[in-house]
């Protein structure tokens, strides 16, 4: 009698999930240059949070699961007066922060948008400050939390393509999440192990929603979504769930053999402080990024063309790869987060207005009948110069050029835009805007004294990284 049997030796865990264990546990923060650009990162990513709430549709998904339920001592939403389980707190969290597609991001062989993890960094160091003042957890912490979390996110991006395998880049909000609020929750090396595990066994969401025909609002609260998941797969373990050391690699069952096409998951560099370093803040537009540059380049043109939009024969506008894969498209568009994904529209409303706000992605703007006329006067080409320097690690362009041609043969001169000014390569421009979107998206929710209370507390950067946590959270809710 013959029979087949599994070999049941459980294996080493997965080397990378053992050198993000470590990262987060050992590593220490000494670069000046992430933990000042943190600091902004910081101030952005929560101003971007509060402006979200001006929307009613963002409102209107918060709060707890059941009306009225109360949570002694529950973890703060920004902006608002509710006090959650830190759980659904971090999808609140993460979901207004991510919104309008107006925080930080990072474009490589993956995109993503590394301040995301904020929503579960903030919920769990909100509930340990209220709940353990003991550990007299600071805005420090919460700022070395976030430069690992980008550092996660952002490096297993740099090789590895999950939209190409069509998984949604919220799968490394997951990850990355596990992996500091593990610390931050007290977990210990193992058992952090173990919590990376569980985000890597888990299902993994589906990148269709972004795209068209099915692009759709849930793109706007599924980073939320994964860093509130990531809060609760830390706290299953913490109350004893085992690990499965062989996760990723696992044949057959494992993540690279199922969702990955089999192929390995690359880390070409240690984990340090390069992405936040390097991250890009979107400054000008609440647009998605591989259209920032196209915006910036019709805004430069909408004097010259602002009277002349009958005489328009064809609009030309040269991109790069990435661009025609996730944002280059015709057609009806159906809602805002269709809009805010779209190169033509985005440029179609820097051409007419000479600006791109938020609201710019609502029925009130769309159905201008303009609109649409620009759009299908649109003709999108690659420049490979231009996708050749978006990978570049030396330079990581978002390159694009605009050019408007005219019924009686005349042209613009070309507007050419190689970074954004949220790009490292335009750092020093970009601050003082980014100190002053700060200060408006505060503005649409506070009285002017808070507001200078709160502007005064970040040019302190001693007072700022002491405070409890608790202490700060008070400074952005409804009293």
């Amino acid at each position: 009698m013959s029979i087949t049997v599994e070999t049941n030796i459980r294996p080493d865990p997965d080397e990378l999930i053992q050198k993000i264990a470590d990262y987060v546990h050992d590593y220490n923060i000494t670069s000046d240059e992430a933990i000042s650009t943190a600091k902004y990162c910081l101030m952005d990513t929560i101003g971007c949070g509060l402006l979200a709430l001006t929307f009613p549709e963002c409102k209107s998904l918060l709060g707890p699961h059941i009306d009225g339920t109360e949570v002694p001592n529950g973890v703060r939403v920004l902006g608002t007066n509710f006090k959650l389980d830190p759980i659904k707190a971090a999808w609140d969290n993460g979901s207004i922060i991510r919104w309008l597609d107006f925080n930080d991001t990072w474009l490589a062989a993956e995109w993503g948008h590394p301040s995301d993890n904020l929503g579960g960094i903030l919920s769990a160091c909100d509930y340990i400050s209220q709940n353990y003042p003991e550990r007299d957890i600071s805005v420090r912490d919460i700022i070395f939390s976030m430069i690992k979390a980008h550092e996660i996110q952002g490096v297993l991006a740099l090789e590895n393509s999950f939209n190409r395998v069509g998984l949604d880049h919220v799968l490394l909000v997951k990850i990355a999440s596990v992996g500091v609020i593990s610390v931050i929750l007290g977990l210990t090396k193992d058992q952090t192990i173990d919590a990376l595990s569980q985000a890597f066994v888990d299902g993994q969401s589906l990148r269709t929603y972004r795209h068209a025909p099915n692009a759709g609002p849930r793109k706007s609260w599924a980073a939320g979504d994964a860093t509130s998941r990531a809060m609760q797969l830390v706290w299953l373990t913490k109350k004893g769930q085992i690990g499965y050391p062989s996760a990723i690699s696992a044949p057959t069952w494992g993540f690279q053999d199922v969702l990955f096409n089999g192929k390995n998951l690359i880390l070409n560099q240690e984990f340090e402080s390069y992405v936040m370093e390097n991250v890009l803040f979107k400054i000008s537009f609440p647009a998605e990024f591989h259209a920032q540059t196209a915006v910036e380049a019709a805004v430069k043109l909408h004097d010259e063309i602002k009277n002349k939009f009958d005489e328009i024969d064809k609009i030309k506008i040269i991109t790069h790869e990435s661009a025609i894969r996730i944002i280059s498209k015709e057609g009806k568009l159906n809602n805002p987060a269709d809009r805010d994904h779209c190169l033509q529209y985005m440029t179609a409303i820097g051409l007419i207005k000479g600006d791109l706000v938020a609201e710019d992605y609502e029925d009130s703007v769309a159905n201008d009948p303009l609109v649409d006329n620009l759009r299908e006067k649109m003709e999108i080409e690659e420049d490979l110069s231009f996708s050749k320097d978006y990978l570049d690690p030396s330079k990581r362009s978002i390159a694009n050029s605009l050019q408007i041609f005219f019924k009686d043969g005349t042209f613009t001169d070309i507007e050419e835009v190689h970074y954004p000014i949220g790009h490292k390569n335009r750092r020093s421009e970009g601050i003082p805007i980014l100190i002053r979107k700060f200060e408006k998206n505060l503005m649409t929710q506070f009285s002017e004294d808070r507001v200078k209370g709160i502007m005064s507390l970040f040019e302190d950067n001693e007072k700022l990284f002491n405070l409890p946590v608790s202490k700060f959270v008070d400074l952005f809710v409804e009293n």
